[in-house]
């Protein structure tokens, strides 16, 4: 993905009108995935699902994201960034209405991944139209906007989901969380088409249908089994797909080597990747990402089925987590300034104290644990989350050229979002599968200190990154 900038004097503006209408696209993929970790059990009561399905829920979304992302900015750039904004913006309201309605899992879950589809669509364009239409410091202040967006999204999404499925409105359940989408989705159609310019890139690059098929397949070899194996007894199509994904993602490596080689512009360049920012960045983000995913979903669960708690006091328990996360991502750029690429090791550590914290909780309370006792283990888990998250972007693409920006930020997405997918399978398999002899107690604790030793393992390994500070 990249845009070719037309000169400054001749660039369409944008108005604070038509930034808040992108935020707003941008706001409510991130709210999407946030408000339905709340719903879980809600919906796992009413569609009377399995965890499997559960998870399907949650990483389907994410897998049609990580897969679809780059060729959605492409798209973008060939046709129209608000072109494709509101036409993505339009499929997202549709596939969110039929969330909403959905009379089984299996239409849920079909629907979920559309959506996923449809915000690829939607997020790549924000900030397209942010650099076609801005400069220097308008730049600069917009795109801060833009990053906290991703953290304001967190703690709406716990809240609003909380808040919407508590309210059972008219008897239904967790259908507002999807249900209030379309309203929006229509608001923002609306400001779109009055509000933002149309801008598109010059040169823009060709599709890499080929890269998009092989990553697909790598993605569904590895997540299909992982997610599904337990469930059915691990038959031996799950292990045959297991076999099969290093020679998928062996073929998808060997496909973008070739691409490249012909002066085509892959999907995921690998020469980005021998970049030591990038390569070794991205070998972080893996294991961060993915824990980050598993926790969420496993603590969504546990909170209710384990504790009892309703929707709304699970939002409220996961919320301190959230701000925390919001607070220490807007300052993570004082820290950087100060500390480098040492603010991952500082921010993980803080996380893995936080996650200590939260198994002490557990072990001096269980069954009996209140949203009070949780709260300082939740507030220090998002303050390292906040600190050591956004610091990782910008090590990755602190030395990525500028005009290859755009695959850049498609390559670290795609991996964001293909690991809190990976997480949720992972994780989340480990501690359904744990439950049945441990207890859920058990399972939990042991899960959790699974995560705060991935992030000691994280921590170790950011020692050796590049300092974004050039």
């Amino acid at each position: 993905m990249t845009t070719t900038l037309a000169p400054a004097e001749t660039r369409p503006a944008l108005t604070r009108g038509g930034l808040s209408t992108v935020l707003l696209g941008a706001a409510l993929a991130p709210i999407d995935l946030f408000i339905v970790n709340v719903a879980l059990p809600t919906i796992n009561a009413d569609l009377h699902t399995t965890t499997a399905t559960l998870e399907w829920i949650v990483a389907g979304y994410g897998i049609a994201f990580a897969l679809l992302l780059v060729v959605g900015g492409r798209l973008g750039d060939a046709f129209g960034h608000r072109r494709v904004f509101s036409l993505g913006l339009a499929a997202f309201t549709l596939t969110s209405l039929v969330c909403g309605i959905a009379p089984t899992a299996g239409v849920l879950v079909a629907a979920r991944v559309a959506q996923g589809a449809a915000v690829v669509l939607m997020v790549p364009q924000v900030l397209s139209i942010i650099q076609a239409t801005t400069t220097g410091e308008q730049r600069s202040r917009m795109i801060g906007y833009y990053g906290a967006t991703g953290g304001i999204a967190m703690v709406v999404g716990q809240l609003l989901g909380g808040v919407l499925v508590s309210a059972d409105l008219a008897g239904s359940g967790w259908r507002p969380i999807f249900l209030v989408n379309v309203p929006i989705g229509v608001l923002g159609l609306v400001l779109a088409r009055r509000l933002l310019p149309e801008t598109r890139a010059r040169n823009p690059l060709g599709m890499d249908g080929w890269g998009t098929g092989l990553l697909g397949l790598t993605l569904l070899t590895l997540l299909v089994p992982l997610m599904e194996g337990r469930a059915l007894g691990w038959p031996a199509w799950c292990w045959v797909l297991l076999a099969a994904f290093p020679f998928a993602a062996a073929a998808f490596v060997t496909v973008e080597r070739r691409l490249e080689a012909r002066g085509v512009t892959p999907l995921l360049p690998p020469s980005l990747v021998r970049m030591p920012s990038v390569g070794r960045g991205l070998s972080v983000a893996v294991p961060f990402f993915a824990g980050f995913g598993g926790f969420l979903f496993v603590y969504a669960l546990v909170l209710q089925d384990g504790l009892h708690l309703g929707p709304l006091a699970s939002g409220l328990a996961l919320t301190p987590m959230a701000v925390a996360f919001l607070v220490m991502s807007l300052l993570s750029s004082r820290f950087v300034a100060r500390l480098g690429h040492h603010v991952i090791v500082l921010g993980t550590t803080v996380q893995v104290l936080g996650l200590l914290m939260l198994i002490g909780a557990v072990l001096l309370s269980w069954p009996d644990v209140t949203v009070l006792a949780l709260t300082p283990g939740m507030l220090v888990t998002g303050a390292g989350q906040g600190l050591a998250g956004p610091t990782l972007v910008r090590v990755v693409l602190s030395r990525v050229p500028a005009e290859s920006a755009g695959a850049g930020s498609g390559m670290l997405t795609t991996t964001q979002q293909s690991s809190l997918a990976l997480g949720v399978a992972t994780l989340g398999t480990l501690f359904v599968a744990l439950t049945g002899t441990w207890g859920v107690a058990g399972a939990l604790l042991l899960v959790t200190g699974v995560q705060a030793v991935m992030m000691v393992g994280v921590a170790v390994s950011a020692r050796r990154l590049p300092d974004p500070r050039g």
